[in-house]
């Protein structure tokens, strides 16, 4: 019979042989899972190649949607689309940045910013549908903005301004308190603080969160269909910009408008083979103009990290 000072030494060996076995089987199921979602979108994405590529073309840039497939193009979906996610990213990137500072660094910890802490989770997870619905009493019936590029950038904007928040709130937390508390040791201002120190350093984590929300915006179809964007529109909103001073005009936010996920549908839902080929196509361009938002708010972060380094 084994001493019992040796059985313990045993016994702790089994256990810790058990939790590595477990611990490379977790390993290869993960590294298996990861391998088959990236061979699943490797072979939409090379599928989506082949089908709209050849589609690809100046004339599909700058031609109108058409009912003749060879003459149909996204000019006004990715002018629509373009338009939309500025509207979008200028409500919901200084507010929702701004809540976030403002439950971690101001707020007060009583019912109130409880409240504001549960609903912000709460409505990261709503549908997006339920968006549409609240834009469409709240934008276009009460304030009366209509079917607008205004309401459909404020629509998206409300869809992701939890997300941009919880982001916030969650890069604030990860700075250390040392940080602050150094800065107030030399005379700073709570203000001098936040702006010198804690947003300059929570700016990659900002950033991503931004980056998650504007990708999920820029997809959206159920949110726009529901406060009214159109499935065909032949024409452009207002230009930005005039040559009469002040040179600015911004009639084009309450012009009506398309969005690329719409002109999707809207080919897509035909039975002409044709009009599927615009649709990936249209596609490609999407996730195009998705990779180079994601490749801006990158080199942007870059450039922050950079700079806090130095």
């Amino acid at each position: 019979m084994m001493p019992k000072e040796d059985q313990n030494i045993y016994f702790i060996r089994e256990r810790i042989s058990r939790n590595k076995l477990r611990d490379h089987l977790f390993a290869i199921i993960g590294l298996l899972a990861t391998l088959i979602g990236f061979v699943l979108l490797f072979t939409l994405i090379i599928d989506l190649l082949i089908d709209g590529f050849p589609r690809l073309g100046w004339q599909f840039f700058t031609s109108y949607p058409s009912r003749f497939p060879e003459k149909a193009g996204i000019l006004s979906a990715w002018v629509g689309t373009t338009l939309v996610m500025i509207v979008t990213a200028a409500t919901a990137v200084p507010l929702g940045i701004a809540t976030g500072i403002y439950l971690e660094e101001y707020g007060k910890k009583n019912w109130l910013t409880h409240l504001i802490e549960i609903n912000m989770n709460n409505l990261a997870g709503v549908p997006s549908i339920i968006y549409g619905l609240l834009a469409l009493g709240l934008f276009v019936y009460f304030f009366r903005f209509g079917e607008s590029i205004l309401t459909g950038g404020l629509t998206l904007g409300l869809l992701i301004l939890p997300m941009v928040v919880i982001a916030t709130r969650e890069s604030i937390r990860a700075i250390p308190n040392s940080i602050r508390e150094a800065s107030y040791a030399l005379g700073a201002t709570k203000w001098q603080t936040v702006k010198d120190h804690i947003i300059p350093y929570s700016t990659g984590g900002i950033l991503t969160g931004i980056i998650i929300g504007l990708s999920r915006a820029i997809g959206e179809t159920a949110p726009i269909i529901t406060v009214g964007a159109l499935t065909f529109i032949a024409f452009l909103p207002t230009p930005p910009i005039t040559s009469e001073f002040p040179f600015l005009s911004f009639r084009w936010l309450s012009d009506p408008f398309t969005v690329m996920p719409i002109q999707m549908f809207n080919w897509i839902s035909r039975p002409q083979h044709a009009f599927h080929l615009n649709a990936a196509a249209a596609g490609i361009v999407l996730l195009f103009m998705t990779l180079l938002m994601n490749g801006l708010a990158i080199y942007l972060r870059y450039r922050f990290r950079r700079k806090i380094k130095w």
